[in-house]
């Protein structure tokens, strides 16, 4: 019923599969676009479903960009870029580090780690400064690169670096831009460590054409679901879903 798909479908991903992980592209992107968060940390949710964390971790880096490139062009007027350059160049050796890191860590290990930043994205406090001087900016940007190659996802946290930008559109765009420097640090540091992309290629492809399509048309698909009924939900479906990671991992 795939059959037109398989040019998609890498070597021993079931068709459907990656069907929905293109789907879920779109529909977190989605998300993300409405409510400025939320997305990313969904997606690594699903991948980790149907993938080993090892490989979620480098595909769901790849997957975002589509997300996180379309909203930071789509408000790229409003982007501080006299924070985002300091945080991004602080990025680059948090993502080596990181890397390195990621590298000898079991894949029980990787999904702990990803259920318990699930439970802590939805229901820990999270870290905020403002600090806005260019070596604070630096050493933020290498601490949420770190993170984000280990857990995938470390939008909750450079949100909370950036409660210093008090108009929502300014942050929201350099939030944006902010994780779209990460996503191509993270991808690039995958690529060295010999993570194999191009096994992946045409899905990656779908998958960042969705997150764009997504991106371009969240607020449409959430604008008549109350923001703070959304926010309930998402807060259980995380938790849900972080247990039955714990769960698979023990």
């Amino acid at each position: 019923m795939l059959d037109f798909l398989s040019f998609l479908i890498p070597s021993g991903l079931d068709g459907w599969v990656a069907l929905i992980l293109v789907i879920s592209s779109f529909f977190t992107s989605g998300i993300t676009a409405a409510l400025s968060l939320g997305g990313g940390i969904t997606l690594i949710a699903i991948l980790t479903f149907f993938l080993p964390a090892a490989i979620a971790v480098p595909v769901h880096g790849v997957a975002q960009l589509g997300s996180n490139a379309g909203r930071a062009f789509l408000r790229r007027k409003d982007i501080q870029w006299q924070y985002a350059i300091w945080f991004a160049i602080g990025g680059i050796p948090g993502a080596i580090l990181g890397g390195q890191v990621a590298v000898w860590m079991p894949d029980r290990l990787f999904t702990l780690l990803i259920a318990g930043f699930l439970l802590y994205s939805v229901w820990g406090p999270k870290p905020s400064s403002k600090n806005r001087q260019p070596i604070a900016l630096f050493a933020f940007g290498g601490f949420a690169a770190f993170i984000s190659m280990i857990i995938g996802v470390s939008g909750p946290i450079v949100a909370g670096l950036l409660k210093f930008i008090d108009e929502r559109k300014p942050y929201v765009a350099t939030h944006a831009i902010l994780m779209t420097f990460q996503n191509i640090s993270k991808i690039l540091v995958f690529i060295f460590l010999g993570f194999a992309f191009y096994d992946y290629a045409f899905l990656l492809v779908a998958m960042v054409g969705a997150g764009f399509a997504g991106t371009a048309v969240g607020g449409m698909l959430l604008d008549r679901l109350p923001e703070k009924m959304f926010r309930q939900a998402f807060k259980i479906a995380m938790t849900f879903i972080a247990i039955i990671l714990i769960y698979r991992s023990i």
